[in-house]
């Protein structure tokens, strides 16, 4: 008796669980994520959604270049030790069609009329879906959008009587931190990323070598690093990180750098829009001290990037209608509410919703809102460079083998930076390896 008593419960217990699947009290999401400051707070905030879902979730919260690493390594195995995994406009279309994560579409078409119209697909901005979309078909949602635009601190221009353009030049920009240069006080003339990495140093070198009118490739796929607008790249990069930036820059990625202008230790920074916010923000010592200029050109103008952060389900995930559970509350016009009552509009999402820059609250916490917004709708996604290309993508080249190139480009402008290679010595390196991958993935046309 004692043994059917058991069996019977074992039995009544596996047939509930799909009922409490269903539920959520039975399941827990591990979510592999960046650790920049937008996807903390999603972290400290995702409280409330197990407080009312019942679901429960672990956070892998990594430096943004061990994230790529072991997020891809676990859906190019179809390991499935995330559920849920943070990529951007650049991988998307290449998981997708791997089948490392799962299509949208059938989650969305099982939600009701209802959740639907709340959710409100077509109230995010158009571009930045179109880049996490494959064949139609949505792969990822944006948790937040950016381009670039640079960050001045206008206390101090107008104490050394600058002037910023709306729509600066690389050469004014030089010139202004030149005059903002102070190292013997720790203060410098302008930050930019010199951690090695496609998404770190070259997120940023990336829009410069459009600027001076360079190129990765011509139109038959020819490598154009031993060019002379190219040489000018690296070149005025190493001079203003070198002559009036900080110290230690192969050591500064997106976070250092937005504790070096947070804290006022800068005069100048270019980087990511989302930055704005916490520039504005109660930690943030410049508060109220910074104003924004659109993204510096040269011999082209309109270079700021465009990328988004997304949320996306791994096809080897367990949990997947969990996770879209997850991923639509987290990118929900009621999480960017979330976001704005607990720790101030200025801090919302920025980049990916319509009715975000609609919002009178948001419009007069955000100084920056408009130039976000006109940033990314005007980002030369398909037509990056001064001269034609066969690719897309601003601050990287649209095709899967650009994470491996970008990344031996990032270690040889840090070399470059740093004084351990000559600019030859680089550029014949990089010529090299852009042939490599011309050739061998096939681009490469006579």
């Amino acid at each position: 008796m004692k043994r059917f008593v058991i069996l019977l419960v074992a039995v009544l217990f596996l047939g509930l669980t799909p009922l409490f699947s269903q539920i959520g009290i039975a399941e827990e999401l591990a979510i592999a994520t960046v650790n920049n400051p937008d996807m903390i707070t999603m972290q400290k905030l995702s409280e409330e959604f197990t407080k009312d879902i019942g679901i429960k979730l672990s956070f892998i919260v990594l430096p943004e270049n061990e994230l790529r690493q072991k997020v891809t390594q676990d859906v190019a195995l179809g390991a499935g030790k995330f559920d849920i995994v943070t990529i951007g406009t650049y991988d998307t279309p290449f998981w997708a069609a791997n089948k490392w994560i799962v299509s949208l579409e059938s989650y969305f078409k099982k939600m009701s009329v209802t959740e639907l119209k709340e959710y409100n697909r077509d109230d995010f901005l158009s571009p930045v879906i179109s880049a996490l979309s494959l064949n139609g078909e949505q792969f990822a949602i944006p948790f937040y959008g950016e381009s670039s635009m640079v960050f001045y601190r206008k206390d101090l221009f107008e104490k050394h009587g600058l002037t910023m353009p709306k729509a600066p030049t690389w050469e004014e920009i030089y010139q202004f931190a030149k005059v903002l240069h102070d190292p013997a006080n720790n203060n410098y003339g302008i930050v930019l990323r010199g951690l090695p990495g496609w998404g770190q140093n070259m997120a940023v070198f990336g829009t410069m070598i459009n600027a001076f009118g360079a190129r990765w490739f011509d139109e038959k796929w020819h490598p154009q690093f031993d060019t002379q607008e190219m040489r000018n790249a690296f070149q005025f990069y190493k001079n203003i990180v070198t002559e009036v930036g900080e110290p230690g820059p192969t050591s500064v990625g997106f976070t250092e750098a937005l504790a070096l202008m947070s804290s006022g230790r800068t005069g100048m920074w270019y980087d990511a829009t989302v930055a704005a916010g916490f520039l504005e923000g109660a930690d943030s010592t410049v508060k109220g001290k910074v104003a924004y200029a659109l993204a510096p050109s040269a011999k082209k103008e309109n270079t700021g990037w465009l990328w988004a952060w997304s949320l996306a389900i791994e096809s080897a995930s367990k949990n997947k209608d969990a996770a879209f559970k997850f991923i639509t509350w987290a990118t929900s016009k009621n999480y960017i509410k979330l976001v704005g009552e607990t720790l101030g509009w200025q801090q919302a999402p920025p980049g990916t919703r319509i009715s975000t820059y609609e919002n009178s609250s948001y419009q007069a916490a955000a100084p920056f809102a408009t130039l976000t917004l006109d940033s990314m709708k005007n980002a030369d996604y398909d037509k990056p460079t001064y001269d034609p290309v066969p690719y897309k993508g601003v601050q990287y080249v649209s095709i899967p083998e650009f994470q491996g190139l970008g990344e031996q480009v990032g270690q040889e402008l840090a070399a470059y930076l740093s004084g351990t290679k000559d600019l030859e010595s680089v550029i014949q390196a990089c010529q090299k390896a852009a042939l490599e991958v011309s050739k061998n993935g096939g681009y490469y046309k006579e």
